[in-house]
Order: structure tokens, then C-alpha cells, then sequence
């Protein structure tokens, strides 16, 4: 007969639940940031991306061996089928530390032993790392925050502790039923020890709403980090365009690195293989209306 499942494992799977959540909605905007045009058929840009994330780098390089069954046979060409794929670093590394022998792989089985002749290893940012351990550490602390908020909630819902013995279990469930159907008067028999009765009120201090804003910080402080545009502070009076711009100065900053990483290996991507690639990021609002905010009801015009 299968165990039950107690209040613990229902926190446990919650917990679990709500950590994955977040993991996934960070995944999920970090790799749908970036514009990428002009790129091969053969070319899955959400994989690449999806491998930028978790791995920090990719190689993109050309296959010529058209007998080998990539599953990729409707966009072969005559002299090759263009491929972005995880890269292990095969080491023999050049002055600037960039591996002269790298191979690519995927889970199919497919390897390629390749060189700085004949492919371009794409990094992740400018420290080439991935960008999963950062968005681990605010999914960590997402759920942290919003499991708090839970628990917070609920116990607003048992604001008063009845200790009693088991003998006055029910006696003790009948009195409180009273208490809370507004009972004008709540009557006992005599033999009610009295000692044996008593109530606590928990009052726990509803502070979920504290907590929402705090984890309303740290979300927007992770959209910076992933280079979203985001409004990370609460102003009353109207915002003139020139605050916007400021206050999104660290979104813009943290765009630099990803992009600037992409492009270097785009241009020697156009270089090598003769191609005209481009990647941006993708606009999340209007620059020139900035994001759409509260007009001042005071304001005259």
C-alpha cells in the first residue's frame, strides 16, 4: 500500500515547483533576448541560445561530410550543411586563451574535431560563462521569497491556538465553533476543567505584502541582469523620458557583454564562411515612447 503523503511532502513538492517555475521563466526570456537574422536554415537559434545558457559556448562551423545523417537533410547544400552545436575545448590554447582544437557534439551521437581553420567557438558574455548559475541563484531566492509569502498567508487563517487534552478534544472544537459563529453566550457543563482549556492567540503579523515588494526587487534586479528593460523602484510624480533613460542605464549596461560576445563571433562567422549574419536584442518597449507609465493627474497638460 503507497505511503500517504503528509504536509512535508506537499511543502516539498511546492517548493519544488515553485523553484522550477522561476528557472524556467528566466530561461525561457534569456533566450528569446537576442534578434538573430540572416542565419542559415540549418541553424536552430533556440538551441544555440539554449546551449549559450546552460554551457556559456557553442562552436558554428560548416559539415561537409554529406553522408553523415545529421537529420538535418533538407538544408544540406552541395558543399556543406552550416551546424551551431555545444563545443568540448580540446585544449592547445593560443596566446589570448582561445582552444585551437575544439569538437563539436550532440546528444544524436554526432562529433566533429574541429580547428580555428575551420570553425568560430560563440561565447555566452564577455567572462565566457553561462548564465545558468545566476538565474539558479534568483530562482533560489524567488521561491525562498514566495513560499514565505504563502506561509504568511496562511496563517492568517488559524489566528487562535486551543491547547487541551484529548478528553476535551471535542469539547474544546464545540467551543470554538461557538466563539466563531458569534455566539452571544457560550455555555459549558460543570464538570468543564477549565485548566485543562486553554487558548492562545498566534496574531502572526501579516507581512506578505512586504515580502511581494521585496520580491518584486529581486525579479526586477534579475530582468537587469538579463538585460530587460524593467522598472526597478516605485516613483508617485510622472516620469519625464530623460529618468526613464537613467534609471534603465543598468539594463543597457548589462546588455554589453552577452551582445558584444555574439558579435565578435558574428563578424568572424561573416569572415570565415562569407555570410551576412547580425544579432541584436530584441526591443521590449519603445525608445522613443518609453514604457507606458501613469500620467500626473496634476500635471496641467
Amino acid at each position: 500500500m503507497p505511503r500517504r503523503k503528509t504536509k512535508t511532502d506537499e511543502s516539498i513538492i511546492s517548493n519544488g515547483m515553485t523553484y522550477q517555475f522561476y528557472l524556467d521563466r528566466l530561461i525561457e526570456l534569456s533566450i528569446s533576448m537576442f534578434d538573430w537574422k540572416n542565419v542559415p536554415d540549418s541553424i536552430d537559434v533556440r538551441f544555440l541560445e539554449t546551449r549559450l545558457f546552460m554551457n556559456g559556448a557553442a562552436v558554428f562551423f560548416k559539415d561537409e561530410d554529406l553522408d553523415y545523417d545529421t537529420g538535418l537533410s533538407s538544408t544540406r547544400t552541395e558543399d556543406g550543411t552550416f551546424l551551431a552545436l555545444p563545443v568540448a575545448m580540446n585544449g592547445k590554447w593560443n596566446v589570448y586563451n582561445v582552444p585551437i582544437q575544439r569538437r563539436a557534439y550532440a546528444n544524436s551521437g554526432y562529433q566533429k574535431e574541429l580547428d580555428v581553420n575551420n570553425s568560430v567557438i560563440i561565447y555566452n558574455n564577455m567572462i565566457r560563462t553561462n548564465s545558468v548559475r545566476t538565474c539558479t541563484l534568483y530562482a533560489k531566492r524567488l521561491w525562498n521569497l514566495d513560499r514565505i509569502i504563502d506561509v504568511n498567508a496562511n496563517a492568517q487563517k488559524t489566528p487562535v491556538l486551543i491547547l487541551c487534552d484529548e478528553q476535551q478534544r471535542l469539547t474544546a472544537l464545540n467551543t470554538y465553533q461557538q466563539w466563531d459563529g458569534n455566539e452571544p453566550v457560550i455555555f459549558a457543563t460543570k464538570d468543564l476543567d477549565i485548566k485543562c482549556l486553554q487558548s492562545l492567540r498566534t496574531d502572526a503579523p501579516y507581512v506578505a505584502d512586504k515580502i511581494y515588494q521585496l520580491k518584486a526587487q529581486i525579479w526586477n534586479e534579475a530582468l537587469t541582469y538579463l538585460g530587460i528593460s524593467n522598472v526597478s523602484f516605485q516613483k508617485k510624480e510622472r516620469m519625464i523620458s530623460d529618468e526613464v533613460a537613467r534609471a534603465q542605464g543598468g539594463v543597457v549596461a548589462s546588455r554589453f557583454s552577452r551582445l558584444e560576445a555574439r558579435r565578435e563571433a558574428v563578424k568572424q562567422i561573416n569572415e570565415m564562411f562569407g555570410l551576412d549574419i547580425e544579432v541584436d536584442y530584441r526591443d521590449d518597449y519603445s525608445e522613443d515612447e518609453g514604457p507606458d507609465l501613469p500620467e500626473d493627474p496634476e500635471d496641467p497638460e
